[in-house]
């Protein structure tokens, strides 16, 4: 029998607190326990691969898949989607499977651009309250510090590692429900409009430093004067100023979903002054079927919503607040970007079959997403993996049908699979290297 090219995938579940506890026990047809489920990672990052099952039986032997489970495992970290004989041969680590055949299974340009490794990650996301206040690192930033926090010693796990790895962390987002969010800084004039008439010390200051310096080094000193007060006791100062957002709100003089946000957010983290920070923050809304991308350096935080998120393949954050993950403010300064700009939004394009593809400035990824209704031809090659959202689709290659996806199903298929075609009716999510 000749190696597989197409895999059924065993994905890993992350337990954040801000998950939510539906989403994704909804979408693997399982029943939660009650704990959030945050994010189901698809693809081979080391703190995380997804396990691989070759499809090498004909369509009417695994086009009916297993049951779901009645309940999510207890772990931490663990595996999601539809269960398969832990003794099925070849089941193995995506990350090991692409290491040991390259060259067949991701193309010989993407390994000669990134190595014998899938340059992207692909996450199922489900917020039910905000992220931390974070951005991602550039490249050179990511390797050096990397580097150093190994030559130092620091566990790979230790709460004290800022770099879990050597990648930059460039992502893209597609709403899957209404997503809210935060995503870059506004400009000058309107963030002083907002901070306008706030009482309070910090408060103060930063205003007074966007006064004086109404541009990008402005922005980057308010934005240091916010993150420096958790250095003190800020607790009183930051309630004094939230208590004049909300007596604004409360009189009507405000029209800016930016003060109720801040007022959420010193609800949820009370004495964080990354509330005081999302005043200088877009406010972004996307509805089901909108994308966001953010590059390296982009401070943004999720507020609420479930999408479907393909990033490089790295798990580098830097937090700014919101949080009780570790802060470190001269390595977060260093990696921000302060260019006052709005949400930039991935190129749109008409895929085949009435899907919608979408391009970020970046090499390493791009999907695809939409309904299947009937037939839709993947002309992209090279490493992809594909999620179904919903419905059926069944996946056929040059020589006939391969396997059959449902809902809450993913399968990797490997550059040697050449073009597929989706036949049914079904919501996919696939990701593929753009340039492979």
């Amino acid at each position: 029998m000749t190696p597989s090219h197409i895999f059924r995938l065993t994905n890993q579940l992350q337990n954040y607190a801000w998950g939510s506890t539906t989403a994704i026990p909804t979408l693997l047809g399982a029943v939660g326990d009650g704990r959030p489920v945050a994010e189901m990672w698809l693809g081979a990052h080391a703190l995380g691969p997804s396990m691989a099952d070759p499809v090498l039986l004909p369509l009417a032997a695994v086009g009916t898949p297993a049951a779901l489970p009645s309940a999510l495992p207890d772990a931490a970290a663990t595996p999601a989607g539809p269960p398969a004989d832990p003794a099925a041969a070849g089941r193995r680590s995506l990350a090991d499977l692409l290491r040991a055949d390259p060259d067949r299974l991701l193309g010989r340009s993407v390994v000669e651009a990134y190595g014998p490794r899938l340059p992207y990650l692909l996450k199922f996301l489900a917020a039910a309250s905000p992220l931390s206040l974070q951005v991602h690192p550039k490249p050179h930033v990511a390797r050096a510090g990397y580097s150093q926090e190994n030559a130092a010693g620091v566990l790979p796990d230790s709460p004290e590692r800022n770099f879990k790895d050597d990648q930059h962390k460039p992502e893209m987002l597609v709403a899957l429900t209404p997503f809210e969010g935060l995503c870059g800084f506004r400009r000058p004039a309107r963030i002083l409009a907002l901070l306008d008439g706030l009482e309070g010390y910090t408060v103060g200051q930063m205003r007074a430093a966007l006064v004086t310096r109404p541009t990008a080094d402005g922005v980057r000193a308010a934005f240091e004067i916010a993150l420096s007060a958790r250095e003190g006791d800020c607790t009183a100062d930051l309630a004094r100023t939230i208590d004049s957002i909300r007596g604004r709100i409360d009189r009507g003089e405000s029209t800016s979903r930016g003060d109720q946000t801040a007022v959420d957010l010193a609800t949820c983290f009370p004495g964080d002054p990354g509330a005081l920070v999302s005043l200088m923050l877009n406010r972004m809304s996307l509805a089901p079927g909108q994308a966001v991308f953010l590059g390296a350096g982009e401070i943004h935080a999720y507020l609420s919503g479930v999408g479907v998120e393909v990033m490089a393949s790295s798990d580098n954050v830097l937090r700014a607040g919101l949080t009780t993950k570790r802060i470190d403010v001269d390595v977060l300064l260093r990696c921000a970007s302060y260019a006052p700009r709005p949400p930039e939004h991935p190129v749109l394009r008409a895929e085949p079959g009435g899907l919608t593809g979408y391009r970020a400035p970046v090499a390493e990824f791009a999907l695809i997403y939409g309904r299947v209704a009937g037939e839709a031809l993947i002309t992209h090659t090279g490493p992809r993996i594909l999620l179904c959202l919903d419905g059926e689709v069944e996946i056929t290659g040059p020589l006939g049908p391969l396997v059959c996806v449902t809902q809450g199903e993913s399968v990797f298929i490997g550059h040697d699979a050449g073009q597929v075609t989706l036949v049914g009716s079904g919501v996919v999510v696939v990701a593929y290297v753009p340039y492979a």
